[in-house]
């Protein structure tokens, strides 16, 4: 019996090629989609998941509020491991991690300089599951000066010989460090990345008892089962216990006088495995996810293979009246209810099979350039497939389930006398939910539409806004390598007439930079704290960028004591509360001995984004420094390759160590934007995909609707009908659907895209045009759909069409 069914259904299936093509490849685009997106969901969600304590693993963090600002910190005090450790026994391990850069290493008359490196605690490896391959996790760091190296380090520096016992030599320090152990590559979802693990205990820092010093990543292994929250609510006493006393040394004042005046300092905990997609505190260890995004990405996967089986429902259902009569004639044979509605269910799940085998050819073809919209290095490996096979079949039969159980049950439920004497009709509910999957397929895809819009429309609002900064013509130079020649390569830069300016400083206002936090108070007055950022900066540095003083002056050679001065934002100004004028004023920061430094104010610059523009511009100051590992380059020429050609020249005269290397200040204020642009664009693929898909399901059922009004028509062109008439009688129906779509789509749209725009201090408002442009093109779309059959119908000989009449 099934395979008599599957014989009709295959039957069927070649009789109505163009329906059963357009379900297939719609359902084909709709799951491979659908599996692309899970990808990138499941990959956002496994951050950190590999490690076989992840549920019991908390990171410290750093977060208050001072004089109305935010601070929010990834990384906290010297000691705060210890004395968790010591104080709460619910701790069973705490463990530290210091940032130590890309450090150069020295083997022999070799130098590599491209691995992470970062110091850690002798029993970093009993919190976080890093297998070793070679050495003993519990001893290889006990000891100062030892090193754990990952096996592709330890290949690329050692090749086929045994690492263990073997020196490395950093440049710019004496000290040699003993490979101890191998441990495996760091996984790519893990929040940290790095290649090599030094020591920390040789490091004198990481045995200061300092609260005033902030940087240190602390993780605390608790006892399985425990509430983190528990825990949590002890940490303020903690901050009173330790922090207290130095800050009343430093400060001058106690904590609760600090509290008293509107601020709050204190340390929180943040699960391991929220840290990827819920982190959001400053110098964090890599990029972050972010949840919404996953949540954005997982809602158009199911979107996508919602509006795939609405049209497979849409045109089986459509096209019922072709099995009208096979229907009736099976139940006057004795077929029963169950058999048919099997027979149909087979049907569906057939194509649904066919759909799932092309779907994973469209995922394997189209994974590259999702990669590369992503940023991901995703993949479907083939070698898995046959582990694979049960769940795409049973996810197949699921699918096919799903789609085809409402057909199976309304074609199965036809009346055998009516539709034997031909007067089979369409009862009002079955058009009535046809005409709802296609206002449910547009309604999602004008609400992409118009989402991808106000996405690009933020990017080229964040792209045009003036920064208070010219990043155009600007390249960013490192040149540490060079050593004492930096000067001389600086004097050499300046000779070129399209080099405008160059500034030495690390301190950059986009992408990666130097940072340095100032804990100021105002006129001696230290019952008035603010945090500012601090920028260390050369006597060009603000002309370089073309920045503007509000009043005052620049740092100027011919100042002799501007070392003792600073240059502070507009927003410093007026949160010290110098928003009139602050030159006549100074500032004061205390360090961990109690000493106070002052600086007197020399000018105030014009307030300009040197972070993202999701945040609000925060107090700063600027310090006279002497010299920087890194160069702003401004030029005044549009042949930039010439330039930098020449640039390269005078740089190999110099024979530093490392390759002349640069970047443009505009590309890495663009990278900022990395999250943003990738949303924009696969919402941009998508929304295409699903007018596709929905474009897919309209021509099926225009192309049924004209048949089904064939002699309809052919009377209307007896009677004298145009062309352009029938066409609009035949399109008019849709398009009602798709403005029905448009009106309920334009107020979720706007309200859903409002929401994602409040992350941005400084953003666009919503026009009605992005909200009719999406409207128009969805009915241009639609229309054209349409009106491909429409003409076709109406072009058609009346006399043909009534020939059997």
């Amino acid at each position: 019996m099934i395979r008599n069914y599957l014989k009709i259904a295959w039957r069927n299936l070649l009789r109505n090629r163009i329906f059963s093509a357009i379900n297939i490849v719609g359902l084909a685009i709709g799951l491979a989609s659908c599996m692309l997106i899970s990808l990138y969901v499941l990959d956002e969600l496994s951050y950190d998941r590999f490690n076989e304590k992840a549920d019991q693993i908390v990171r410290v963090v750093f977060k208050g509020t001072m004089n109305g600002g935010k601070i929010n910190e990834s990384h906290v005090m010297p000691p705060t491991a210890g004395v968790l450790k010591a104080d709460y026994p619910e701790v069973i391990e705490a463990t530290r991690l210091r940032q130590a850069g890309r450090p150069k290493v020295l083997i022999g008359d070799k130098q590599y300089s491209d691995e992470n490196m970062a110091f850690v605690d002798a029993n970093f490896f009993k919190v976080f599951t890093l297998p070793f391959t070679k050495g003993n996790e519990k001893n290889a760091l006990t000891e100062p000066n030892t090193i754990v190296i990952t096996e592709n380090t330890a290949a690329k520096y050692f090749g086929n010989q045994d690492p263990i016992g073997k020196v490395l030599n950093f440049k710019g320090s004496d000290i040699p460090y003993k490979v101890t152990g191998v441990i495996q590559d760091v996984p790519v979802n893990s929040h940290f990345r790095y290649e090599l693990f030094g020591a920390l205990s040789g490091l004198e820092e990481s045995r200061s008892d300092s609260w005033m010093v902030s940087e240190f990543f602390t993780y605390l292994l608790l006892q399985k089962g425990y509430d983190y929250k528990n825990l949590e609510v002890k940490l303020p006493q903690t901050v009173e216990k330790y922090m207290g006393p130095q800050l009343k040394k430093a400060m001058g004042i106690s904590l609760t006088e600090f509290r008293k005046s509107g601020n709050d300092i204190g340390l929180y905990l943040q699960p391991l495995t929220d840290i990827h997609l819920y982190g959001d505190a400053v110098y964090d260890l890599s990029n972050s996810g972010d949840i919404k995004y996953v949540y954005i990405f997982g809602a158009v996967a199911v979107i996508m293979l919602i509006i795939a089986c609405i049209n497979f429902m849409n045109l089986s259902t459509a096209g019922s009246s072709k099995r009208a009569r096979e229907v009736g004639v099976r139940k006057v044979m004795g077929s029963e209810k169950k058999e048919l509605v099997l027979q149909f269910l087979l049907e569906s799940v057939l194509l649904t099979s066919i759909s799932l085998v092309l779907a994973i050819i469209f995922g394997l073809l189209a994974l590259p350039l999702f990669n590369d919209l992503s940023g991901k290095d995703l993949s479907l490996q083939l070698k898995a497939l046959p582990q694979l096979i049960p769940y795409l079949l049973l996810f197949g039969l699921a699918i096919g389930l799903l789609a085809g159980s409402y057909p199976a049950f309304f074609l199965s439920s036809f009346k055998p006398i009516s539709v034997l004497k031909g007067r089979f009709n369409f009862d009002k509910k079955s058009i009535s939910l046809r005409s709802s999957l296609v206002v449910v397929q547009f309604f999602i895809s004008i609400t992409l539409m118009i989402g991808t819009t106000v996405v690009y429309q933020q990017l080229k609002y964040i792209q045009n806004k003036k920064l208070g900064y010219n990043k155009d013509q600007v390249l960013v130079l490192d040149t540490w390598s060079l050593g004492k020649n930096q000067e001389a390569f600086h004097n050499e830069l300046l000779r070129d007439p399209n080099v405008v300016s160059v500034s030495a400083s690390g301190f950059l206002p986009a992408g990666p930079s130097n940072n340095n936090n100032y804990m100021v108070f105002p006129d001696g007055n230290n019952t008035t704290l603010v945090k500012t950022l601090r920028y260390e900066v050369d006597y060009n540095y603000i002309p370089t960028l073309d920045m503007e003083m509000a009043y005052g002056r620049n740092f100027s050679k011919d100042f002799g004591n501007d070392s003792s001065g600073v240059i502070i934002n507009e927003t410093a100004a007026n949160m010290l509360g110098w928003k009139n004028n602050a030159l006549d004023h100074s500032i004061s920061r205390a360090n961990n001995q109690g000493t106070v430094s002052t600086f007197r104010v020399i000018g105030v610059v014009k307030d300009f984004h040197f972070q993202s523009l999701r945040e609000r511009i925060t107090p700063l100051v600027m310090t006279l420094s002497g010299g920087a590992g890194t160069m702003i380059v401004k030029l005044k020429t549009k042949d930039v390759k010439e330039v930098l050609s020449k640039m390269k020249i005078t740089w190999d005269g110099f024979k530093p160590e490392n390759p002349f290397e640069y970047t443009f200040l505009d590309e890495r204020f663009n990278n900022t934007y990395k999250a943003e642009q990738k949303t924009g664009q696969i919402l941009g693929v998508f929304a295409g995909l699903t007018i596709l898909v929905a474009c897919l399901g309209l021509f099926g059922l225009a192309t049924f609707t004209a048949e089904q009004r064939t002699r309809e028509i052919g009377v209307r062109k007896v009677l004298g009908a145009s062309v352009s008439g029938i066409v609009m009688l035949l399109s008019k129906d849709f398009i009602k659907l798709v403005c029905i779509a448009i009106v309920v789509a334009m107020p979720v749209a706007w309200y859903g895209m409002n929401k994602w725009l409040q992350e941005f201090e400084y953003r666009i408002e919503i026009s009605w045009w992005m909200l009719s442009v999406a409207g128009i093109l969805s009915i241009a779309v639609a229309l054209f759909t349409v009106s491909f059959q429409s003409v076709k119908a109406a072009l058609m000989d009346p006399v043909k069409s009534l020939r059997s009449e």
